[in-house]
């Protein structure tokens, strides 16, 4: 019988990878786009495995592990994190709520099968179906793939040199093997007649007297072939001699062009670099100068913004003084209609944890490091705590015939200020990002004539 698993994330990209790895170790997979889904699903079937993303709308993944955890029918099906979140903080946090485990967004073939075969639902060991991969990735051309400019390091830049070198090297290498080959067998041919002893003629008949002058024969012919056989290996030695020289000589040019390519491929490189470095600090002059500019964007003239620092109710404190003075003022102008409230969520980076709580990170901190981007504490509010005690004696004090009535509604994450993208954030510190967040974080009042 196959084996099921579960995928809650509400990115289609991400869901449709990961199951096109899961279907390809065998699993059936069943997929929802929010925990909330998720847990419907549960009531009907029981998966071997289930991936919960932690950043979802609504109820984030923590919280639907702790209702998996808390339902004894559900507390037994083995749960693991597939989320962007990372750290040892974070890991400990999601094992301690129940999680088996945590994957990268980023996720291999081997870490998809090691924790399959963590949990048996892998008979055997099997080969990563690539090819699945690589349909996905043509499939979900519109994913979310960012490249961040990242200055390369030392270790990066030997191993682009190695990789343009390597190629030169091997075909100089198999050059100098083939010249050496045929330099040997052209002087083993040269020199294989020359070194044969030369035929000696038949000698004339001489006069003693002759015979007294001249030396005996066998001298004669050695020293003929003595003389005949040294000038060959003479010729051997040399042409010998000239092969280092050739080699070196070869492996010099070679050398020169190899360092004359490196240089050119390093320069560009550096310019390169130095372009990207130039864009990424005019882009966070911008991010910084324009902060203010799109923060004070223009809105209708009914309507007012309230900030909400985090960690405190919307409808309390200074906006709770803004909507008195506010209903006083259109009392005092007989104005008849209605002020309607809009509560909005901005999304700040934190630090903490989900069992002894989460705040605000210093400015300082990268916002690669924070533990959570997110709004927590407006998330656990229910609609009634979003209202102070004073805040809805206020409004039930409005007499129902004086013409004059509040609207509260919750609009959620809708910024006003958009937040950097993914590939702004390489240099962006905590700080910048919640300046951003604290204006997202907002109530705005506006109103309503009677009759429009």
């Amino acid at each position: 019988m196959s084996k099921r698993a579960l995928i809650v994330d509400d990115s289609r990209s991400a869901r449709v990878i990961l199951s096109r790895m899961l279907e390809g170790y065998g699993l059936e997979v069943d997929s929802s786009e929010s925990a909330e889904a998720g847990l419907e699903f549960l009531r009907q079937a029981r998966p071997d495995v289930i991936f919960m993303d932690h950043l979802m709308p609504g109820m984030d993944g923590f919280q639907a592990i702790q209702a998996i955890k808390g339902n004894p029918d559900t507390a037994t099906i083995p749960v693991v994190m597939y989320t962007s979140q990372e750290g040892e903080l974070y890991v400990s946090q999601a094992r301690a709520l129940g999680a088996v485990g945590v994957l990268p967004k980023t996720v291999k073939h081997s870490d998809v099968s090691r924790v399959l075969y963590q949990l048996r639902l892998l008979p055997e060991r099997r080969e990563p179906r690539v090819a699945a991969v690589a349909a996905v990735a043509t499939q979900e051309g519109s994913a979310a793939v960012q490249i961040e400019p990242v200055r390369p390091s030392g270790g990066d830049v030997e191993s682009m040199i190695r990789n343009a070198v390597s190629p030169l090297l091997k075909e100089q290498s198999a050059e100098m093997r083939r010249f050496v080959l045929a330099s040997l067998e052209a002087f083993a041919r040269r020199i294989a007649p020359e070194g044969r002893p030369p035929t000696v003629p038949a000698q004339t008949p001489v006069t003693p007297a002759t015979a007294e002058q001249q030396p005996p024969a066998d001298l004669q012919t050695q020293t003929i072939v003595v003389r005949q056989s040294r000038w060959p290996l003479v010729a051997g030695v040399a042409a010998i001699a000239l092969i280092p020289t050739l080699v070196l000589a070869l492996f010099y040019t070679k050398e020169l062009e190899t360092t004359k390519a490196l240089r050119g491929a390093v320069t560009t490189l550096q310019t390169t670099i130095d372009g990207q470095q130039a864009q990424l600090t005019t882009l966070q002059k911008s991010i910084q100068s324009g902060q203010m500019v799109m923060a004070s964007a223009v809105k209708p003239d009914n309507v007012t913004t309230e900030v909400v620092p985090y960690g405190e109710a919307p409808l309390s404190g200074a906006r709770l003084e803004r909507l008195r003075d506010m209903l006083s003022q259109l009392r005092g102008n007989g104005f008849k209609g209605k002020v309607k409230i809009s509560t909005f969520v901005g999304e700040f980076c934190l630090t903490g944890n989900g069992i002894e709580g989460y705040s605000m990170a210093t400015d300082e901190l990268p916002v690669k490091k924070c533990d959570l981007v997110g709004n927590p504490f407006e998330d656990s509010l229910p609609s009634a705590q979003r209202q102070s005690l004073a805040f809805a004696n206020l409004v039930s004090s409005l007499r129902p015939d004086g013409g004059l009535t509040v609207e509260v509604t919750h609009e959620g994450r809708r910024p006003s200020v958009s937040y950097p993208t993914a590939d702004q954030l390489a240099r962006m510190s905590a700080g910048e990002w919640n300046r951003i967040a604290a204006q997202n974080n907002r109530v705005e009042f506006a109103t309503q004539p009677a009759g429009s």
